[in-house]
């Protein structure tokens, strides 16, 4: 009885796994620069002007028109 096995048959799939691998890598590294821009961006937006609730109206915000 022969036990020998052919290995040379075996389909090689070590290049497309390195190659998937890599890929992710990339497309982790581009997720990451992209938030760290937009938090860039988020930081950078100037903060609205703080208003007093003196200077408003006594009524303003009690009512809600949803007529539309």
């Amino acid at each position: 009885m022969n036990v020998n096995m052919n290995t040379s048959a075996a389909p090689v799939r070590d290049s497309g796994d390195a190659g998937d691998a890599v890929g992710i890598a990339v497309l982790k590294k581009a997720i990451d620069i992209e938030a760290q821009s937009a938090m860039a961006l988020i930081a950078a937006l100037p903060q609205p002007p703080q208003q007093s609730a003196a200077n408003l109206p006594a009524n303003l915000g009690q009512n809600i028109d949803t007529i539309a």
